[in-house]
């Protein structure tokens, strides 16, 4: 019963993921709403075991978050302003969210604190309830600036990050991949600053969701820096790519999601070499993890990349639930080992 709660809620999200519908909370919205979360823990991440290691990824720990408030969920992209604390993040039905990961004595989360949802305006400051002008999917912050990637009216916006007083955008970048390749809802999932250290220099990156060239493969674009131009990534399988992170080392972990009405909703992380990523290259990488509905996932939609205090490389990931009651909003922790 329960796996086919899990099935129909799966081919929902795909439903809700694909149709564009105008927003229906437009009289509920505040500039900024604080929201009690609840968490249940997750304690196992294969269901019904105990183990924690995955390939080189142990499992820490996890998160089952919910709230009262309509608002609350679809959340699409999240990064840390400080490791494993404080977070921004962006939702697809155009609200920005902030909060705080709580963590217990052996380093596991055991709550979400100070959450808070606003939503997005326009460059004259209103608040905009249409969907597909605010369909934000991707997220990467630096020097307290948050650069957001948009599909259906596709742009790589930037804001200054004012936590709970986000105003409008203040720069549209040039995202280099030709708009007329860019599908209506397979953009860009993917906005993630490089590594100073790396081949890349810092620069940023993005790559769509499905955006597909004749190959068929990804449209993605390092949009600065030495090796600035349209790349591409392999497209393996039936995945597709949700978010994305840059590791410490430089390399560039993806975090993508697979459906089919045999066996639901798929979650993969790919690794990706740093040093392969530059104009005109076509780039694969290496499956780190690959999980079905026989694990603690939903639909994946997030990932951030962290260091802990004792200098553990986390790996964190959060869930679109689609405010769909049969969905679940997730957050999950691993530590990536690199032996």
């Amino acid at each position: 019963m329960i796996r086919a709660q899990r099935l129909l809620a799966a081919a929902l999200l795909l439903v809700a993921d694909l149709n564009c519908q105008a927003s229906a909370f437009a009289d509920e919205r505040t500039p900024a709403e604080s929201i009690e979360v609840s968490t249940r823990p997750v304690t196992q991440f294969r269901i019904g075991r105990d183990e924690k290691n995955f390939g080189p990824l142990e499992f820490v720990g996890g998160l089952e978050m919910a709230a009262p408030a309509r608002i609350f969920g679809s959340m699409s992209a999240m990064r840390f302003l400080t490791p494993g604390s404080d977070f921004i993040g962006v939702a697809d039905t155009g609200f920005w969210f902030f909060g705080s990961v709580v963590h217990d004595a052996e380093k596991r989360p055991s709550g979400i604190g100070d959450f808070r949802m606003q939503q997005m305006v326009d460059r004259n400051g209103n608040p905009v309830d249409i969907k597909w002008e605010v369909d934000a999917e991707g997220l990467g912050v630096k020097d307290g600036v948050a650069t957001v990637g948009f599909e259906r009216d596709h742009r790589v916006s930037q804001f200054k990050i004012a936590p709970g007083n986000m105003g409008p955008s203040f720069a549209d970048l040039d995202f280099l991949v030709p708009a007329r390749e860019l599908r209506q809802n397979r953009g860009f999932e993917t906005v993630a600053w490089s590594s100073p250290s790396s081949p890349l220099q810092g620069a940023l990156v993005v790559v769509s969701e499905k955006s597909l060239d004749k190959a068929g493969n990804i449209f993605a674009a390092v949009l600065d820096g030495p090796r600035k131009g349209v790349f591409t990534v392999s497209r393996e399988g039936d995945f597709d790519i949700t978010d994305g992170a840059f590791l410490p080392g430089g390399d560039l972990l993806l975090l993508e999601r697979g459906f089919s009405i045999a066996n639901g909703v798929r979650m993969r992380l790919r690794r990706i070499a740093g040093d392969s990523i530059a104009k005109g290259a076509l780039v694969t990488g290496t499956v780190l993890l690959e999980a079905d509905m026989s694990y603690q996932i939903d639909n994946m939609e997030a990932l951030d990349v962290w260091t802990r205090d004792d200098g553990a490389t986390v790996v964190s990931l959060m869930s679109d639930d689609n405010q769909s009651i049969l969905q679940r909003n997730l957050y999950l922790e691993f530590v990536l080992h690199d032996d």
